[in-house]
């Protein structure tokens, strides 16, 4: 009997060792929320870190590895945003060193102001390397929230600052890459008009101006319907759905066309193009203020960047008067000549150098089709971008039949048939060879985009890096993004940068925004911006990033550089 009890109590002795032991490590579990003082109305998000002890992992399993948020009244919380890890060879996403977990917090505009305490629970379950596992644990922490009111701004925010940072930032907007093309075109059709009467000049150039404002009113309203659904959106994110595109890709493309006369429509009869010129001529301006709007999305210019990134995170209310003064901003210079048309008289005079200047500016927007296509390769695959490139071909004839038949000599019964057949062949090219797969299908591998000593983004590697104090670049980017491909080109990628890069031993990475990633879009956000392009600098020794403005120079990366000792 005696031995009975003592082996019993051995035995009672070794499973509590056991399950001590299988307790016995833990992970520093950690959190945040992100800004930490929210206005009623707006969103948030909620952060929890986990800290993984040497030698464990986590393997990510929604039932083992999670957080949950106690509901509260007022509050909305969204589905759990997970870290990309690595696959190891038993097929699972492993984690190693740290991870976070991510989940959006809502708060509703009816939300008193005030201090509320969010209790979270995080569960995880360590893993050996070697690879047995632990039993699952979850710990309980809380975090702070100052709900701030829905109808006002933080009083430290400089609202007066923001707003200038948008208009000014609309101004600057019309000298990036993407809005260059239309100022041209703009620019060529004000020369064209410069010998009539001033009231047609000002009409135009009012009617471009509504033409944008009309635009950011649209783009603003889009995001607030988006941000009140819960979505992430961040400045030029409709370039990251392929069909729109593909829109702006076919757009661009008949634009084009129409600079090479391939085809040119006219009215019926000079009775009716006498009556028809001035509507046409307003209808073609506000057109050309939409386009620059969607062709300037892309891009985000100096200043430009602080004022999207406050407004984001603003108000309804907010949100929409920061993009109109954006919009008033790129639109002041043609405002100004509706007022003062007399500045149309310092442009040089018309002559055979516009036809010139035509062509140019047509195979100017051919380059911007061509870097749209880009864009699609990257969407699409291989095989989406060759049927794409097949019906900018159906395009391009059935704009050439346009322009030879819709003509005022032609009778009406052939222009009728040449539309049907013109429509015809585009709607038949469309159906039988477009497709917006998801791209993984279409085999497009992330590292295509790297160049040289570049590497692929990995917050872990980057994570890595830094408590190894060692010097990193990261470049957020985007193939949509002209004023990446411009910085790239002028400054990242020559010589002499990627020789002082290699003396310095600075790690290189490539965030590339061109398809959606949640993870890229946050450290963006975490950065104050709410799109590309984004450089920042990791130095040793220093804790903060060091973020460089939209456009660089060769000297702002030199003079970063030789802080590194």
């Amino acid at each position: 009997m005696l031995k009975r009890i003592l082996l019993l109590t051995g035995l009672i002795i070794l499973l509590s060792l056991s399950v001590s032991h299988l307790y016995s490590q833990q992970a520093k579990v950690g959190g945040i929320i992100d800004p930490p003082e929210i206005s009623a109305g707006s969103t948030g998000k909620i952060l929890i870190t986990y800290a993984f002890p040497e030698g464990m992992h986590q393997i990510l399993q929604e039932d083992y590895f999670y957080f949950d948020v106690e509901d509260i009244t007022g509050f909305t919380f969204d589905e759990l945003i997970y870290p990309p890890g690595e696959v190891e060879e038993d097929g699972f996403v492993h984690l190693y060193n740290q991870a976070t977990l991510t989940r959006s917090v809502s708060v509703s505009p009816e939300t008193e102001p005030g201090t509320y305490k969010l209790t979270v629970w995080a569960g995880y379950q360590l893993c050996y390397d070697s690879g047995a596992c632990m039993m699952p644990q979850e710990v309980e922490i809380e975090l702070d929230l100052e709900v701030l009111p829905g109808e006002g701004l933080p009083a430290k925010e400089p609202i007066l600052m923001y707003l200038f940072f948008a208009l000014l930032g609309g101004v600057i907007l019309n000298l990036t890459p993407c809005v260059l093309p239309v100022l041209s075109l703009r620019a060529f059709t004000l020369i064209r008009d410069s010998q009539a009467d001033k009231k047609k000049i000002t009409l135009n150039s009012l009617t471009y101006s509504l033409g944008i404002l009309f635009s950011f009113l649209i783009l603003a309203l889009i995001i607030i319907v988006l941000k009140a659904s819960g979505e992430y959106v961040g400045w030029g994110f409709q370039f990251q759905n392929p069909v729109f595109v593909l829109v702006m890709t076919s757009l661009i493309f008949v634009f084009s066309l129409s600079l090479f006369d391939v085809f040119v429509i006219t009215a019926p009869d000079s009775k009716v193009a006498s009556k028809m010129t001035s509507k046409r001529g307003l209808a073609g301006s506000f057109f050309m203020g939409v386009f620059a709007v969607l062709l300037g999305t892309p891009c985000t210019a100096p200043i430009l960047g602080a004022a999207l990134a406050f407004a984001f995170a603003q108000s309804p209310m907010i949100i929409l008067t920061m993009f109109l003064l954006i919009g008033f901003g790129m639109a002041l210079p043609f405002v100004l000549i509706a007022f003062k048309p007399t500045f149309v008289n310092k442009l040089p005079k018309p002559g055979e150098w516009m036809n010139i200047l035509k062509v140019i500016m047509g195979f100017l927007l051919l380059f911007w089709a061509i870097k749209m296509l880009q864009v699609l390769y990257y969407q699409l695959g291989g095989e989406g971008l060759f049927n794409v490139i097949f019906f900018l071909l159906s395009l391009a004839i059935g704009f050439w039949i346009i322009g030879r038949f819709i003509r005022p000599e032609v009778k009406y019964y052939k222009k009728v048939l040449a539309l049907i057949i013109a429509a015809l062949i585009v709607v038949f090219t469309g159906i039988h060879t477009l497709s917006f797969d998801d791209p993984g299908e279409r085999g497009i591998n992330d590292s295509d985009i790297i160049r040289g000593r570049w590497q692929e983004f990995s917050p872990q590697r980057i994570n890595e890096l830094r408590e190894a104090d060692i010097p990193l670049f990261i470049d957020f980017t985007a193939k949509w993004c002209t004023t990446c491909y411009t910085n790239e080109i002028t400054v990242l990628y020559s010589d002499d940068i990627q020789a002082a890069f290699e003396e310095h031993g600075v790690e290189l990475f490539v965030a590339d925004f061109t398809r959606y990633d949640e993870t890229i879009f946050e450290w963006i956000q975490s950065y104050g911006r709410v799109g590309v392009p984004v450089y920042v600098f990791y130095l040793p020794g220093r804790e903060e990033p060091i973020l460089l403005p939209e456009i660089i120079t060769k000297r702002m990366i030199f003079e970063v550089l030789e802080r590194i000792e």
